[in-house]
């Protein structure tokens, strides 16, 4: 089997209301559904999700890395030598979320042609994830009244709140509302996506000791190295490394230099290869890990699922896997069931993930 071509297709859906926090904001899901033909007549898919303000990847740049870059060296290979493909990717610096579409992709293929579910390929661990919601910036009694809706709804008992706003005030209040109104048994961390400094996040830290919180993502710049470092010993809870740990060799600098004591997994921007080893550089340090969500669409979020169902160190939390309710519409021909607080992985040949053609046809802008 060889790969005949590659596709880079975009497209935008829009969100029910923008999505806000500390380091932007976004109306519109716009996507690059990206397709691996083989010789064969299979098909690799992967959504990439771009995040400019994050990443600094867009998606006319993950078109043209994919089909000026990647494509012309690709064409001809046989899909089961993932080596040869990552050394093709690996000449080109940067452009993750391409790379990791392209990644997905290629497991998708390979799924299919061996006619096994990918999550079985990858490990096999279990068959579902427990989800965990993000709360985004509202006034603290509206993301309660959210988090108790998607609680009855859903049974979802995991929120991730997005942090990071100044006055800290309203944040702090934030934690204490949902505390106060979700109870103890739920499930709180919190993401600043940067938004603050070190010393803004050790405040509010002591401001909410006591409440039960279990983490808190990227709550600086990781450039800010001493101070970083700082926090990390003296945090009573795990700080996560998310933007600042796109890489396998990232995470490694981040874990060696003190800036982060957990890790976020996210395989929009990893796909399943990078992932895989990161996971594995995790557990052998015995570092507690995090499957992410990049404000994903339903595609995006099974290869989540697919990836963190497999093994056991990613299902220990809850995966944020619920971004794609926020969206108008999706291209999965099949949505995505959240149930018990679960999403399953599909039990079918690939990730799962078949589009709805005619909903493409709609949605692309080419």
């Amino acid at each position: 089997m060889k790969i005949l071509r590659i596709e880079a297709i975009p497209y935008s859906i829009p969100y029910n209301h923008p999505l806000k926090f500390a380091s932007g904001q976004v109306t519109d899901a716009e996507h690059v559904l990206v397709r691996i033909h083989s010789d064969e007549g299979l098909i690799g898919e992967a959504d990439a999700p771009p995040r400019p303000y994050t990443y600094g990847e867009t998606q006319e740049s993950i078109i043209t890395i994919i089909e000026k870059v990647f494509a012309p060296q690709l064409i001809g290979l046989d899909p089961f030598d993932r080596g040869k493909v990552h050394e093709v990717m690996a000449r080109t610096i940067h452009n993750q979320v391409a790379k990791g579409a392209v990644d997905i992709a290629l497991w998708d293929l390979l799924g299919k042609a061996l006619g096994t579910p990918v999550h079985k390929l990858l490990g096999g661990y279990t068959d579902s994830m427990r989800v965990s919601h993000m709360l985004g910036f509202k006034p603290a009694q509206e993301l309660l009244d959210e988090a108790l809706r998607f609680g009855e709804e859903y049974g979802i008992t995991t929120f991730k709140l997005k942090v990071g706003r100044r006055p800290l005030a309203l944040d702090i209040e934030a934690c204490h509302v949902l505390r106060a109104g979700l109870g103890d048994d739920v499930e709180l961390y919190l993401d600043a996506n940067r938004g603050w400094s070190a010393n803004e996040a050790m405040e509010v830290l002591r401001r909410t000791e006591g409440l039960g919180l279990t983490a808190l993502e990227e709550p600086c710049d990781a450039k800010e190295a001493m101070s970083r470092r700082r926090l990390v010993e003296k945090s009573p809870i795990p700080i996560v490394g998310d933007e600042s740990v796109p890489t396998a060799g990232d995470v490694s600098r981040e874990l060696l230099s003190g800036g982060s004591n957990a890790i976020c997994i996210k395989t929009a921007r990893s796909g399943f290869t990078e992932a895989t080893e990161i996971l594995g550089l995790c557990t052998g340090l015995g570092v507690d890990v995090t499957m992410g969500n990049q404000i994903d669409t339903q595609v995006g979020s099974l290869a989540t699922v697919t990836f963190g169902a497999a093994h056991e160190a990613t299902v220990r939390r809850a995966g944020e896997l619920s971004n794609f309710l926020d969206m108008a519409d999706d291209l999965l021909a099949e949505p995505i069931r959240i149930n018990g607080g679960r999403i399953s992985v599909r039990n079918v040949p690939g990730v799962g993930a078949a589009i709805d053609e005619d909903k493409l046809s709609q949605y692309r802008q080419n």
